[in-house]
């Protein structure tokens, strides 16, 4: 996979964001691999000299084909993890009653949580009971 026709201006773009050497990282990795593959050098030598995949190399290609300079500039998107209100907050599950007949082992009493280490202490709320494991 190749890039497309790049015109002189498009050129001299790429080498100024290659050669400046200040803003962002990813910006100037993109615009070495798209550079490296108008000037004709296969996929697989890009891929080694940017030190990433083949696939990566070929999307960032396939990227700037469709949005052009665009893609080369990454889409951070900032702020806080969204919050829930108390009507969009996802309903609890509650715990699962097994029948009696089940055997003790498969209860959840007697599974031990993950990560447990020996000497830890945990309590345990199944919805019915509290379990102390020790």
């Amino acid at each position: 996979m190749q890039v497309r026709e790049i015109d002189d201006d498009e050129g001299r773009r790429l080498l100024r964001i290659v050669r400046r050497g200040t803003g962002s990282v990813v910006t100037w990795r993109r615009a070495q691999m798209v550079l490296l593959s108008a000037q004709g050098i296969p996929l697989a030598k890009i891929a080694e000299v940017s030190f990433t995949s083949d696939d990566r190399v070929r999307d960032v290609i396939h990227n700037f084909n469709t949005n052009d300079f665009d893609s080369l500039y990454p889409k951070y998107k900032g702020g806080l993890p969204r919050t829930f209100t108390l009507p969009e907050r996802p309903p609890e599950r509650s715990s699962q009653h097994l029948p009696h007949d089940t055997p003790p082992r498969l209860r959840p009493e007697h599974r031990e949580p993950s990560g447990c280490r020996a000497g830890d202490t945990w309590w345990i709320d199944f919805g019915h009971s509290t379990v102390h494991v020790a």
